[in-house]
């Protein structure tokens, strides 16, 4: 069937000007507390989950689609723009069938590029959800919530490419040019001034062999404001989200919360959610050396 599109655009995007960016400020929330609560995903923000092979991104990813919104008492336009990259059958079937059977569906575009699918594919589908993403913040007033899931996979095409290109390999054979074109996707996000809309990211990326100083995880980490991290350890336990709160961050945080965003005690609630978790880290370092029934009753309490 022919396509007739009523607009034509460069999937490759225009830059946005610094000065034209405007500050983010309010919240998108999830329906997820740990993200909600300690790392809360502020609108116009680029805010990855480093997860690993065989944790339960995929559930989250589709969780985060079925309940996200922009909060109670608003009337502002809100949709998600979804896009998988070298996924399996089973995976893309998976989400198809949750945003349907869950209604999500009427508020998602979503992409879809398959493990099978021409390498070349890969690469741009990225950029056209976020031209998608783009015209309906910008142009049609409306925030959008891109979720980008794996990064991974986007960038072992990009090496894939690269060396039947013949190009000089960098760290761990990805190309040189690996920062500047994850940059060029994350960079998309924000809001502009003058416009309504706002493009907020959440790449997801599987570390390989969970180590987080892997080029993926380490350039993402250098471009986007705060991380959140799944935890095999937790995953293990049954957590589920297994999000490790001490390595996660949301940048923007402080400024989309509080009074008039969320609730008056949040930063306080999180400070000491935080404290808390870190009290536990050091009761469990202390009962490695000296065992656990010589703690005190309240680190006891805290294990």
């Amino acid at each position: 069937d022919n396509i007739s599109a009523e607009v034509k655009k460069d999937v490759n995007g225009q830059p946005l000007n610094p000065c034209s960016r405007e500050y983010p400020r309010n919240y998108i929330k999830t329906g997820i507390s740990a993200i909600d609560g300690l790392t809360t995903l502020i609108r116009g923000q680029k805010l990855p989950i480093f997860s690993g092979n065989g944790l339960p991104h995929d559930q989250l990813a589709a969780q985060i689609v079925r309940q996200a919104s922009l909060g109670e008492d608003t009337d502002e336009g809100f949709a998600i723009v979804f896009a998988a990259m070298g996924v399996k059958h089973d995976v893309a079937d998976f989400f198809r069938r949750t945003f349907e059977d869950s209604g999500a569906s009427s508020h998602v575009v979503m992409y879809l590029n398959l493990a099978n699918d021409p390498v070349v594919e890969r690469l741009i589908t990225p950029k056209v959800a976020l031209t998608a993403a783009e015209y309906l913040a910008f142009e049609k007033g409306m925030h959008i919530l891109v979720i980008l899931t794996d990064m991974t996979s986007f960038a072992e095409a990009m090496r894939e490419v690269s060396s039947s290109r013949g190009e000089i390999p960098s760290r761990k054979g990805y190309p040189g040019y690996l920062y500047s074109e994850l940059a060029t996707l994350y960079e998309r996000a924000g809001i502009v001034k003058g416009c309504k809309g706002s493009v907020t990211q959440i790449p997801i990326l599987t570390m390989p062999n969970d180590d987080i100083t892997h080029p993926i995880p380490d350039l993402t980490g250098y471009i986007t404001e705060g991380q959140i991290v799944l935890d095999r350890t937790l995953f293990q336990k049954g957590i589920y989200p297994p999000i490790n709160v001490l390595p996660s961050l949301s940048r923007l945080m402080k400024d989309g919360i509080g009074e008039g965003y969320t609730r008056e005690d949040h930063q306080d609630l999180a400070n000491q959610l935080f404290s808390s978790y870190a009290h536990v880290g050091e009761a469990r370092a202390l009962a490695s050396v000296i065992g656990e029934d010589e703690l005190s009753p309240i680190d006891k309490k805290y294990i």
